[in-house]
């Protein structure tokens, strides 16, 4: 496999990486329909562990086998599929070297109590990311929560840990918990401060949300207007989430959310690539429709980051 120029200058970003990180990163990057574009779309199923089954694969039954998410990642021609452990050890034999997988390493659930604080329960190791073949590892963290601290804690081991045996870190940034009100865990200036700290912990592939033009920290909002810095489309949130990651040095998806309609997917790819991200994560907008149209959706998200559409 050879690297085009687009992916050589992107893992030239990576300055202080060894040779397995780089080639783990460019493994992703060169695979499916967008290798070589420097584009990434990546499927995440972890909503089983975050949501409870019924919730993320009732209105799509087949998606209760973890094959099929395997199987659709693959025929998509998809850069990486994302999930917690027990779902890939389920299919890992059957779909070996057939599409670079992701190890979510830490995982919440919707049946803590509201007390409880904003966390995830660390679920699996580096060693597991090594014995399923692993390109990356993945982990979320929660800016706002009053656990944060301890999140940032433990992914500094874990990204060091897996660094050392070759394998990339992918941070899920979300922001939300006691600091943050509901429309801030979506507001411009935390987006962009959810992008700079999963860079500065070292994520070498950052996930966060997109976000509106709604300004949540006081201080921020007061630099915001007197530097007029402009946020008034989707793109140009999206580009300014871009420079916060290290402008623009460091790979940054964009999640899909919640399940919405189809045109309101491709709308968010079209701000995603006219702002200069690097595409998107997107887990069930696709696996809650039926696979023919999954298919045709990602096959359409691809001609989107393409410039075809």
């Amino acid at each position: 496999m050879k690297a085009s120029n687009i992916v050589k200058k992107i893992l030239a970003n990576y300055e202080g990486e060894n040779p397995g990180v780089k080639g783990n990163l460019c493994r992703m990057l060169m695979e499916g329909r967008l290798g070589g574009t420097g584009k990434m779309i990546i499927l995440p199923v972890d909503q089983g562990f975050e949501h409870g089954p019924a919730r993320s694969f009732a209105p799509n039954p087949a998606g209760y086998d973890p094959h099929y998410h395997y199987k659709l990642a693959i025929d998509a021609g998809l850069n990486a599929y994302a999930s917690p452990l027990g779902m890939l050890e389920a299919g890992a034999d059957t779909y070996a070297g057939q599409i670079p997988t992701i190890l979510k390493m830490n995982s919440a659930n919707s049946l803590m109590s509201d007390t409880a604080g904003k966390n995830q329960a660390v679920t699996a190791s580096v060693q597991d990311a090594l014995r399923l073949g692993c390109a990356a590892i993945g982990f979320t963290i929660y800016p706002g929560s009053d656990m944060a601290l301890d999140m940032f804690e433990e992914i500094s081991e874990l990204r060091a840990e897996a660094a050392s045996v070759g394998i990339p870190t992918v941070i899920w940034s979300y922001p939300r918990g006691e600091a943050i009100s509901k429309d801030g865990e979506t507001a411009i200036d935390i987006a962009a401060y959810a992008a700079q700290m999963a860079a500065l912990l070292g994520a070498h592939i950052i996930k966060i949300k997109l976000s509106t033009d709604h300004l949540e920290n006081k201080d921020a909002k007061k630099v915001y207007e007197a530097q007029k810095i402009d946020v008034s489309t989707q793109a140009k949130r999206v580009q300014h989430c871009m420079d916060a990651a290290f402008g623009g040095r460091r790979i940054v998806v964009f999640s899909g959310g919640a399940a919405k309609g189809a045109d309101a997917v491709y709308d968010d790819a079209r701000a995603i690539r006219d702002g200069g991200g690097n595409g998107s994560i997107i887990g069930r907008n696709s696996f809650q429709r039926s696979r023919e149209d999954a298919l045709e959706m990602l096959s359409k998200l691809v001609d989107i980051y393409k410039g075809r559409d």
